[in-house]
């Protein structure tokens, strides 16, 4: 198989032909799943405590699915000297998940808090690559997107409690509508 970035063949900022033809192949799965997550991303956008709640819920599942899984392997490796470690960390996320899980109104604050801090973060780890390559050509944009990265989180953060019941649902809607039109603009372009 060529490397379409080494094929002579291949034009500038085209898709290999491996790739257009596996997406003409599936262009129905393409345009199906596109308009899901356009609809489930305007549905979040329109009631973003409802979306936020659900994520958290989610969240709270798989920990607590996560949890239970590494609670039996713990119990599975008694042999192994970090036994009690193993079954600690489990019994952690186990009770995590139950408090994300079953308390819907509990725990929107905390992920709130930790997505403002990762943007915060995020934002200054952009700006600082931007600046390191003042000599690069869109250094600027990559600067700027950390900027707006960091007045979101910062945001966010001072912005708790209220910040808590739109923030999460809205940036899921926005992500799945967002996920929905290249999906479908991808199904289109083939």
């Amino acid at each position: 198989m060529t490397d379409p970035m080494n094929d002579p063949g291949q034009q500038p900022g085209k898709p290999p032909e491996e790739l257009l033809e596996a997406i003409r192949a599936h262009k129905g799965w393409f345009t199906f799943l596109g308009v899901v997550l356009l609809i489930a991303g305007i549905i979040a956008i329109m009631f973003p405590l409802f979306a936020s709640i659900a994520a958290k819920v989610m969240v709270g599942w798989i920990m607590l699915i996560a949890g239970a899984i590494n609670l039996w392997a713990a119990f599975q490796t008694r042999t192994w000297g970090s036994t009690i470690w193993n079954a600690l960390i489990a019994i952690l996320s186990l009770a995590v998940g139950v408090y994300l899980a079953f308390f819907p109104l509990t725990g929107l604050i905390a992920l709130t808090l930790l997505l403002g801090l990762t943007f915060a973060a995020q934002g200054v780890f952009e700006i600082m690559i931007g600046l390191q390559n003042r000599d690069s050509k869109g250094w600027g944009f990559l600067a700027l997107s950390g900027a707006l990265s960091l007045v979101l989180g910062i945001m966010l953060m001072f912005g708790l409690p209220g910040t808590a019941a739109w923030a999460l649902g809205l940036m899921l809607g926005i992500h799945f509508v967002s996920s929905g039109i290249s999906l479908l603009m991808l199904a289109r372009s083939v």
